[in-house]
């Protein structure tokens, strides 16, 4: 059983920062690509940013030069840095990583809960 606890989320005023985390646990062999989505009301999800297991790194065009990726191999933990944020910045933002599990011959795509971010004055 894999799980990702996503934490981080809040209330912050445009032009604020915030830091996303997300850890997974459970019987874990390898973690490939991890990343970061997000779903406003009434919106499709969509990708903020991944970062595949060597590190290359992808961004939505909506935030690059704001947001930053990284990530904690040693800690299964996937980080996103947002600055300068902006009202449109406002969804639940979703943890994904793809995730070889111990006794599985195939990895497999697994979703944290959710954590709500919200840009406001």
């Amino acid at each position: 059983h894999v799980q990702l606890v996503e934490s981080g989320g809040g209330l912050v005023q445009p032009g604020g920062s915030l830091k996303l985390s997300c850890a997974a646990s459970g019987s874990i062999f390898s973690i490939n690509d991890m990343g970061w989505y997000r779903q406003a009301p009434g919106k499709q999800r969509e990708l903020v940013a991944t970062i595949t297991g060597g590190g290359r790194i992808n961004y939505a065009d909506s935030v690059k030069g704001r947001f930053t990726i990284s990530r904690d191999n040693a800690k299964n933990t996937v980080y996103l840095q947002m600055n300068s944020l902006k009202p449109e910045d406002t969804a639940v933002y979703y943890c994904n990583a793809y995730i070889a599990v111990l006794g599985r011959r195939y990895p497999s795509d697994y979703w944290g809960q959710g954590t709500q971010v919200t840009v406001s004055s």
